[in-house]
């Protein structure tokens, strides 16, 4: 199973480093808000996984300058890659991980955490999200 999923996982980046290799884009997920987000996240493809009730859903994510994604949780595993501008992983229970360009995390399911961008620019990265079907994609932390 392990394999699978890194399997998956190396075949989706490598699609999102080549748009010719992508899908076409999917609709963003959720719906945006009349007021604008400091967090933007588009869905690039989601498909079944090997997993019985189980979902990959990859998305461009981007986290605006000086901005926070505000505590929460997913119901599955987050896998992302940094592609550019600063940030900060905010895990609860675990010191601030700064990260960059090149650099990877992955949280498990039900984990709360935050993000930070600390930096002058937009943050950007790519999430794998492998989740339960039919809930939603992220969902806040008390």
């Amino acid at each position: 199973m392990r394999q699978h999923t890194i399997a998956f996982v190396t075949c989706m980046l490598a699609a999102m480093a080549n748009p010719a290799l992508a899908q076409g884009p999917a609709p963003a997920d959720p719906a945006p808000s009349p007021t604008a987000s400091p967090i933007k996240r588009t869905v690039i493809a989601r498909a079944d996984v090997s997993v019985p009730n189980r979902e990959a859903v990859v998305a461009q994510v981007e986290i605006a300058a000086g901005a926070t994604a505000a505590r929460h949780t997913h119901p599955g595993d987050e896998i992302s890659y940094f592609l550019g501008g600063e940030g900060e992983l905010l895990v609860d229970g675990q010191p601030a991980r700064k990260l960059k360009a090149g650099e990877a995390f992955i949280v498990p399911a039900g984990v709360v955490h935050a993000a930070r961008n600390p930096g002058k620019e937009p943050a950007r990265l790519v999430g794998v999200y492998v989740v339960e079907k039919g809930q939603p994609l992220a969902t806040p932390a008390k």
